[in-house]
């Protein structure tokens, strides 16, 4: 390894860390944009008629919380590695499917418009495939991080879903 290897070597890593920080600010603005825009969540949810399986209302902020980290930290294992310019397509589509997300509290619960936040919702999970695709040739574990996530909005679409055929 020649002296300026090992110099490049921190140099990155030391970069690498704000660009973390600066993604799980992204993603915790839009949690913090979409509880403002729905302040009235928790009771709009409790007052809507939802499945026998729809999970209690103080699941949600936990759930969110830590997704939203592993959303940033995925992200970050593919972006610190290339050149923002060599990431083009990653970044884009992960950040649609960062505004998707952004986009359905208030759709679901301040416009009370649940077709079109079921409309996102599959829109979501069809950034987040690509997304998801596109992660797992620069980075295994972004990939991974990723699923728990997948899984989570595939469960919520359904219970979007069944609230708009209950609710209508």
């Amino acid at each position: 390894m020649t002296e300026s290897t090992r110099q490049a070597r921190p140099a990155r890593r030391a970069q690498g860390w704000p660009l973390l920080l600066l993604l799980l600010a992204l993603c915790y603005a839009v949690a913090a944009v979409g509880g403002l825009a729905a302040s009235d969540a928790g009771s709009t949810y409790r007052s809507l008629d939802r499945p026998a399986w729809a999970p209690p209302p103080w699941l949600f902020g936990p759930v969110w919380t830590v997704l939203y980290a592993t959303i940033a930290v995925s992200a970050w294992l593919v972006l610190r590695r290339r050149p923002l310019a060599e990431s083009r397509a990653e970044a884009a589509l992960w950040g649609t499917q960062l505004a998707l997300n952004l986009a359905w509290t208030p759709l679901f619960f301040g416009a009370g418009e649940y077709g079109l936040a079921f409309l996102d919702i599959c829109l979501l999970l069809a950034a987040l495939a690509a997304t998801m695709l596109l992660f797992r040739r620069r980075s295994t574990a972004a990939f991974l991080l990723l699923v728990p996530y997948a899984l989570w909005v595939t469960y919520a679409a359904a219970l979007n879903l069944a609230i708009w055929r209950l609710n209508t």
